[in-house]
């Protein structure tokens, strides 16, 4: 890999990592509600989860779904279903009348395999793998690409947990938290409207 073509993904992993998506939302929630120590797994899961997909995606998997474009439909259904169940756990993190919060944060690997129904993490792993992969490269570019994205990921998204994590200071107030929920539910369902109308 070329030095330019090293800078222009490392940029592109940087931008698309920090940028909002359903799993930034989702840390920033874990964060406000759990702190920063009980959502390092969620955190490591989406890093080493979406490696895990960039790699599958970079040895052969993007081609399987060009063929068969029923997988594609069959995926975003997944997704938008799946979206809207986390949308409902975030909304009711926490009960009205308590401030003790209810519901755990999402373990490694339910933050790893949810990488596969997550729209965002599909376009980052099919331009990554398309755009910035060396010809010819197979499984080492796979892996290289894979790397960086991983290297970059975990401080990008840890930003997210940590917004979520000083919010918290502010949340003490079931009312208030109960709000956060909500609008973090709401904004993870917003997340779903470019997925319905491409």
């Amino acid at each position: 890999m070329t030095i330019d073509l090293f800078l222009a993904l490392l940029g592109f992993a940087f931008v698309s990592s920090i940028t909002p998506g359903p799993n930034n939302l989702m840390l920033m929630a874990s964060g406000a509600n759990f702190g920063m120590r009980r959502t390092i797994p969620h955190m490591l899961g989406i890093s080493l989860g979406h490696a895990f997909m960039v790699t599958m995606v970079g040895i052969g998997l993007g081609q399987i779904f060009a063929l068969y474009p029923m997988a594609k439909a069959v995926m975003t259904g997944l997704s938008v279903l799946y979206l809207l169940y986390l949308a409902w756990k975030i909304a009711n993190a926490a009960p009205p009348k308590s401030k003790e919060t209810t519901g755990s944060p999402l373990t490694f690997l339910q933050a790893a395999a949810f990488q596969w129904v997550n729209p965002k993490a599909w376009y980052m792993a099919l331009t990554a793998v398309s755009a910035y992969t060396p010809d010819g490269s197979g499984l080492w570019g796979a892996l290289s690409v894979a790397g960086i994205f991983a290297c970059t990921n975990l401080p990008s998204i840890t930003v997210w947990t940590g917004l979520g994590t000083q919010l918290r200071r502010f949340l003490t107030n079931p009312a208030r938290l109960r709000l956060f929920n909500w609008t973090m539910a709401g904004l993870l369902v917003l997340t779903l409207i470019p997925i319905l109308f491409e």
